[in-house]
This record gives C-alpha cells, structure tokens and sequence, in this order.
C-alpha cells in the first residue's frame, strides 16, 4: 500500500471530497503549507493566499473536518476491500507511481491497481481505436501490436471492446505485457464480457484505474481514463476511429502531453478510418505502416528495452508484390481468386507471387486458399 499514513490518506481524502477541489488545487495547497495538517489548521485568510482558493472555496475547506468521521469509514472500507482484491493503492508520493504518468500535467494522485508494474513498463506504447473495427482495422491491430510485444514493449489500452481488447488480446498471446486502464472501479468489469480476458491481463501485466471501487463505468469517466493510456505511454498508435471517437480524444491527450501520435491509414469513405487519416492530413499524428515505424520513431526513448538496433526485415518487394501487399492491406482476408481479380493478376502469377511474399514473411495462407497479412 501507499507510503501515506492512514492519517494522511483521510487527510488526502477529506481535502478531495471538498466541491471543486482537485489535484492541482491539492497541489497548491500542499506547496503552500507544506502538510495536509497545515491546511486544516490554516486561517481562511492564509487559504484565500493561495492561488486558485476563493473565500467560499476557503470556508469549504474549513468545514471539511466536520466530515473526518465519515471519510475515516470510507477509508477504512476501501483499504479492506482492496485488501481482499490482492489489489494496490498507489499514491503520486510512492516509488511504485509510474514515471511517465507523473510527468503529465494532472496526474491522479491516487492510482488502484491489480497486478504489478515491471520496469518494462517504462517504455510503453498506447493502442486505441474504435469499438467498431473493419477486418482492415482487426488485421492491423493484431499485425502491428504482435510486433511490438515480440520486441518486449508493454501495450496500454482501455479495455474496450474492438480495437482495446484486440490490443490487449494479442500482446497476452506473444508473451507481451499489457496494462488496461479502466473507467470505473476495479472491482467493476466492463464490458462484462471481458472478464476473463481482465483475469489474464491482471496475471500477466496489470489493471488499473484512479476510480474507487464500486464506481460504475459512467460516461464522464472515459476522458479521465483516456488521459491515463496516453500519460503511461511514450507514444499512441490509433488504429481505427470516427473524427468523434474516443481515440481522437486520446490522440490530443498526447498531443498536448508531449507524446508521439502515431495512425494507421485507412480507405476514404470507410468512417472508420476517418478520424486517423484526419489526424495524418493535419499532421498531428506520424502514418505508420508496421511496427519498424513507431519502433524507429522511438528509437532513442526505446533502446533499454529493445537494445541499440532496430531489426529491419528485408521488404524489398518488386511491383507485383506491391500490388498484392497493397491489396491486401486495403481489404483484408482475401480470396486468390478475388485477389487475382483486385490485382489484375491472373492467378497462376499471384501464387507464384504470393509464394515469396510468404518465404518474405509478409503473407500468410489461411484454408480456403485465403491469404492475408502476417
């Protein structure tokens, strides 16, 4: 548990539960007088001294202590249950924080987490994308993050269904770690069909949330949240997304965080992937094609985790194969036939295409003489 008192975890508690006080108040308050004892036992002049306090703000404050009873039972409460959950609270004073979170610009001062961070986490990369993917959006979801947990990058998502749990999903199957940030209390899995895939992300990397328990996945939540995906990341890769989606918002969390945006682009017209070719064409977000783009990107931020040279893998393809990877890439599991016809192709050629393309390790056969992308 924290390194704060239980003392100071009520004090901490009592100052949050005041109307309009959050963390960078906290964090004038504190800068002033030092303490959380202090600024209970502070005049409502020496409060009014500090920016951001107002007179009212000020008597509110004041008033707080008469609540202590109430906020030492919540306290109480919730250090037992999470106790029960074999689950953390982490506060932003405790060498557990994470580093890259605490370097945004509001970070929570409270974390609840199940499992356990690894200095792997340190070189993390965010993955979001819409709850509705395309098979494009699935197929290079599960291609590019495969990659980068082969090269031991943690991926950081938010559980979500879609392009969150593909995330997730394929970084547990390559060995990676994964962290899922939620929007409600740990004690509460949403989607509720993602349960076991909680289970394993809390066995083989880590949830978490700065929600209490028992709190509901309530809308208003999912901003908070999606800042959290993006401050333990030291870049974002959005897969698929509307221009209103959630994992726009992510991206300008980034943006404004100082960390790399990263999008895949799409086909026009496919509202999936509207949001990622409007952050390419405002150039707020690097196009990336595979792996080896975001790793070079990061190449300096990554290299105690992934070592002095990225790996290249031959790609040099000749025309047909262009076509073909091209193709592929656009649409997705295909047919030969259907490939053949797409590429112009006749299908003799795009066997003997798709044959080296396989050696090359780019595409791989699926029964029914079905191929895609690896």
């Amino acid at each position: 548990m924290s390194k704060l008192s239980f003392e100071q975890l009520v004090d901490l508690f009592l100052l949050l539960s005041v109307d309009q006080i959050g963390p960078s108040r906290v964090r004038s308050l504190l800068s002033k007088f030092k303490n959380f004892k202090n600024i209970f036992d502070a005049s409502l002049s020496e409060l009014e001294n500090v920016e951001g306090i107002s007179f009212e703000l000020g008597k509110r404050i004041r008033n707080a202590v008469n609540k202590r009873d109430e906020i030492i039972t919540s306290v109480e409460s919730q250090l037992n249950k999470l106790s029960k959950l074999n689950a953390k609270l982490i506060s932003i004073w405790d060498k557990e924080y994470p580093s890259l979170l605490k370097k945004i610009y509001d970070p929570p001062l409270i974390i609840y987490t199940l499992g356990n961070f690894s200095e792997k986490d340190n070189y993390s990369i965010g993955a979001v994308g819409t709850r509705n993917p395309t098979q494009y959006g699935k197929i290079q979801t599960e291609r590019i993050i495969s990659e980068l947990a082969s090269q031991g990058i943690t991926i950081v998502s938010g559980l979500a269904r879609g392009i969150d749990s593909i995330a997730h999903q394929t970084a547990l199957k390559n060995g990676g770690r994964t962290i899922a940030v939620i929007g409600s209390g740990l004690d509460v899995v949403y989607p509720p069909e993602n349960k076991n895939l909680y289970n394993k992300i809390c066995e083989n990397g880590l949830v978490l949330s700065e929600f209490p328990l028992g709190t509901k996945p309530d809308a208003q939540n999912f901003p908070k949240r999606n800042r959290i995906i993006s401050g333990l990341s030291l870049g974002v890769i959005v897969f698929e997304t509307a221009v209103n989606g959630g994992a726009m918002q992510t991206a300008r969390f980034a943006l404004d965080q100082n960390r790399e945006v990263f999008a895949i682009p799409g086909n026009l017209g496919v509202r999936q992937s509207e949001g990622t070719n409007l952050l390419i064409q405002r150039g707020e977000a690097e196009l990336v094609i595979n792996a080896e783009d975001v790793l070079t990107e990061l190449q300096l931020k990554l290299k105690p985790v992934i070592g002095k040279n990225i790996p290249k893998p031959d790609k040099e393809l000749n025309v047909f194969e262009e076509k073909i990877v091209f193709t592929l890439t656009e649409q997705g599991e295909l047919h030969i036939d259907k490939l053949a016809e797409l590429t112009n192709l006749s299908t003799s050629d795009c066997l003997v295409n798709l044959l080296t393309l396989e050696f090359k390790g780019i595409v791989k056969q699926l029964p029914g003489k079905i191929f895609c992308l690896i």
